[in-house]
């Protein structure tokens, strides 16, 4: 499997230089940026291609990975789907929008592509997904992290933000893509609460989840990434793991 990528930042790195096309058949070829310094030096890296021509690109992957931005899913997605492509997005917030979110999906159903989400920066969403339709009733995540990886120089704790997933997304694009991810599992706009906390060096997601089959919580703390604190390291790990589900005979959970 060829795969490009867009958005050669912190999540590309660490998941171009953790695929092996040797164990997995997946090759990471192409690498597109609108800094072409570094798509040019994550190709570098990988011996793929930095992309000049977009279209050209994604005429010769099987696969686009975007770890970018939401704004670059709503560009780029309906061209790569509407061209039979299957991808993976790491900006899940971009799904949110309700309006492209049904575009989108009606475009991959047209062109027979697939969209893929990560679970991201999270555990728990297995069992999320699998309660969603039986009985459901209350999820909510509590985050929590640092001044430094939400840009902010302040001394104590403070709530930036409480209110629903969809509002969350849009405050915090770059930041909360976990909120959109709960919500997509679970067909509801979660209740969400950010916290930025000068005693945490983690970024912490709390989920609570409360219905006819009982409650769960879980609790995960990430470290973030070196490259770019307001990404957690197990973001990339989990586009990863999915990655190299695709060649694999057995899968275990969802």
């Amino acid at each position: 499997m060829k795969v490009g990528i867009i958005g050669c930042g912190a999540i590309a790195n660490i998941i171009t230089t953790s695929i092996v096309p040797e164990d997995n058949g997946i090759e990471i070829a192409y690498f597109f940026d609108k800094d072409i310094e570094r798509a040019e030096n994550l190709a570098s890296l990988a011996g793929g291609v930095a992309a000049l021509d977009f279209d050209e690109m994604v005429e010769n992957v099987d696969l686009v990975l975007e770890c970018a931005s939401p704004d670059s899913v709503k560009y780029f997605a309906p061209e790569i789907l509407g061209k039979g492509r299957d991808m993976i997005i790491m900006s899940v917030g971009a799904f949110m929008d309700i309006g492209f979110y049904q575009k989108i999906e009606k475009i991959a159903k047209q062109n027979n592509a697939r969209i893929h989400l990560p679970s991201g920066a999270i555990v728990g969403l297995d069992g999320i997904k699998a309660v969603a339709k039986f009985g459901l009733k209350d999820v909510s995540l509590v985050t929590r992290k640092s001044p430094k990886s939400l840009g902010k120089n302040i001394d104590k704790e403070e709530i930036l933000f409480e209110g629903k997933a969809s509002e969350a997304v849009k405050e915090f694009p770059l930041n909360i893509n976990v909120a959109a991810t709960i919500s997509i599992a679970c067909q509801k706009d979660i209740d969400v609460k950010i916290i930025v906390d000068p005693n945490v060096d983690r970024n912490v997601h709390e989920i609570t989840a409360k219905g006819d089959f009982g409650e769960f919580k879980t609790t995960t703390m990430n470290y973030p990434c070196a490259a770019n604190p307001k990404t957690s390291m197990l973001a990339a790990l989990s586009a990863i793991r999915l990655l190299k589900s695709f060649n694999e005979t057995i899968s275990v959970g969802m």
